[in-house]
């Protein structure tokens, strides 16, 4: 049985890439649904659609576990695909998302205020505010919508993105810690870092391999089920030059398949 990673475009790739550079025995699919990106600007209901279709798929490719590395499908999703649809049509599968380990994170830095960038469904949602607020309940939560900055990213864009983390980084400027909490935002986390270099950037390519690593350690029931023939699959539901050119950045001997 293997890891899926699952993503509304290319940036869940650099989650990918974490999770095998820190876990490489493992087998791995990656499945992004490029031809509806951005779940950002989605309804609740576009978003749940297209990732039921998405776990559907991974299930069907042997996934005993699966890291939802979309924070919009995260927030719009993941409490219903662990309480009702796991529990009646895959209650073998184990479906997590990236945001409580974002939360785990970001808490461990001695501040009274954070701030959260990222699509406006993660933003409407407010579910960074709430599960930081659940652990630390006078934190100051500051979150902005930043919507241009993953069609930039898609369309490998960067100097366009450069332009938009100038235009929303004025916004930004006061804030001690910064959450990246869209996995497109750690493509371009030098450029947050240049422009906000007095504030600590939390990105989740950075976290991401070591909390798998803890959560396999802890549940060896599943870790023992998990094929580990360091296989690789990479699924895209559109394919463009564009975005080849943008996958090749992330790793250069990424292979995208068609679904």
């Amino acid at each position: 049985m293997k890891i899926g990673v699952f993503d509304s475009g290319l940036g869940g790739l650099v989650i990918a890439k974490a999770l095998i550079e820190a876990l490489p025995q493992y087998d791995y699919v990656y499945f992004g649904d490029t031809k509806h990106l951005p779940y950002g600007e989605k309804t609740a209901g576009h978003i749940l659609k297209y990732t039921l279709d998405a776990m559907r798929f991974l299930i069907n490719q042997d996934c005993r576990l699966i890291i939802i590395a979309c924070n919009s499908a995260t927030a719009v999703c993941l409490r219903y695909l662990q309480k009702r649809f796991c529990p009646k049509y895959a209650p073998d599968i184990k479906i997590l998302g990236v945001i409580i380990p974002t939360v785990e994170e970001a808490l461990t830095f001695n501040t009274e205020q954070i701030g959260v960038v990222a699509t406006p469904t993660t933003v409407r949602s407010d579910i960074y505010a709430v599960e930081l607020k659940k652990i630390k309940s006078d934190l100051n939560v500051f979150s902005l919508a930043t919507p241009t900055l993953v069609p930039a990213i898609e369309k490998g864009d960067f100097d366009l993105a450069e332009k938009e983390v100038i235009r929303y980084s004025q916004k930004l400027k006061h804030l001690p810690v910064l959450i990246l909490g869209c996995t497109h935002y750690p493509i371009i986390k030098d450029l947050f870092h240049k422009h906000l270099p007095n504030t600590h950037i939390i990105a989740q390519t950075e976290l991401m391999g070591k909390k798998l690593a803890d959560y396999l350690k802890r549940h060896t029931e599943i870790e023992s089920k998990l094929s580990q023939n360091q296989s690789r699959q990479f699924f895209i539901t559109k394919k463009t030059e564009g975005y080849l050119n943008v996958a090749r950045l992330i790793d250069s001997d990424i292979d995208l398949k068609l679904f």
